[in-house]
């Protein structure tokens, strides 16, 4: 697996574990609001580290790390990706996967497969504006809505734990987005509206803005009826 960037240790990518965090490259989104810009758009000007890198780390730590939370770009696109959570398993620790949803089919053989303990799919915005929250000009959501049935199911199963995440952007979210994504992902176990801010390596900030804490507290009262566990993340 093509791996760009560890983070060896992390309190926060994985909650409630100590972990460390793989980032892959390349991604087939184009969110404007995207963080990991040079990981979608070039990432083979990063380094790449083998994947002994990882395991020697993971060795190095034993005892003290519970998991492996895995992030990108999108590491579904990576076909290798249940080669290495079955490394990563079979060394007692739990994995996280950080996706966006669009690889269901991955999704489904990483879970079917006991591959992946914990999964956080973000959802880039309703349906009618998912195209412009991804950054193209069009956009089939089929593989979003069968993931987030997946991952729902497989969640009520007890076969995975889950959350959905959403990053509130001004320019881009408005309070239709919430009523409509409440209505989509009703009775979801878990989500979260993180807050926007802007970084130095972003894809496409023009128009862009953080939205208040007001407003993020008003978009959570919108999503209650339908997510009762629907909190705010990195607001202040």
């Amino acid at each position: 697996m093509k791996i760009h960037g560890i983070n060896g240790l992390t309190l926060l990518d994985y909650p409630g574990k100590m972990a460390c965090t793989v980032f892959t490259g390349h991604c087939n989104f184009r969110c404007p609001f995207c963080h990991n810009a040079t990981l979608v758009l070039n990432p083979d000007s990063q380094p790449l580290k083998p994947e002994s890198e990882v395991f020697d780390l993971l060795k190095n730590r034993g005892g003290r790390l519970e998991g492996v939370a895995i992030t990108g770009g999108e590491p579904t696109i990576n076909t290798d990706l249940p080669d290495f959570c079955m490394k990563v398993k079979d060394m007692g620790l739990s994995v996280k996967l950080d996706t966006n949803g669009s690889s269901p089919d991955m999704i489904k053989r990483l879970i079917d497969d006991a591959l992946i303990d914990c999964i956080a799919m973000d959802i880039k915005a309703s349906p009618d504006n998912y195209a412009i929250a991804i950054g193209l000009t069009s956009f089939d959501m089929s593989p979003i809505f069968e993931s987030t049935d997946l991952i729902m199911q497989s969640g009520s199963q007890g076969k995975i734990d889950y959350e959905f995440r959403t990053t509130v952007v001004g320019g881009i979210h408005t309070e239709k987005d919430f009523m409509k994504i409440g209505k989509w992902l009703r009775g979801a176990k878990a989500y979260f509206l993180q807050g926007y801010r802007t970084s130095e390596d972003q894809l496409n900030p023009a128009g862009l803005y953080t939205v208040s804490v007001e407003d993020m507290q008003h978009y959570r009262d919108i999503l209650l009826p339908f997510i009762p566990q629907t909190e705010l993340r990195g607001v202040v």
